[in-house]
């Protein structure tokens, strides 16, 4: 893949994690909860997981644009990490933070089940 539309897609993809982890938050809206009804107390604290695992996994991402921009930097971006295969540039149009070839990526996802 040329190195500019790589970078073009890196950058793409950072600001789209960064926005999304800018984004509004679940906050208290100040009104006191009816502490003895649990489906308040259940819904808040749903939320608030939820919210915290989103950014968990923005952040995994955004590690792995770091991870993409270093392969860049180094000359070995679209190469696979495993193998040493090119990653079709329609994989890293899609993914541009993609390490792997399609099928190694789906034989490390089964062996991880």
């Amino acid at each position: 893949m040329d190195p500019g539309r790589a970078r073009e897609l890196l950058e793409a993809e950072r600001e789209r994690i960064e926005r999304a982890l800018g984004g509004p938050r679940h906050e208290d809206d100040g009104e006191p909860a009816d502490e003895y009804d649990p489906a308040n107390l259940a819904s808040d604290l749903y939320q608030d997981e939820f919210d915290e695992g989103m950014e968990e996994d923005l952040r995994e991402q955004l590690a792995a644009v770091e991870r993409a921009e270093q392969r860049l930097a180094s000359g070995t971006y679209g190469i696979s990490v495993e193998s040493g295969e090119p990653i079709p540039d329609e994989r890293l149009e899609a993914f541009p933070t993609a390490e792997r070839t399609a099928p190694e990526q789906e034989r490390l996802e089964q062996s991880s089940r």
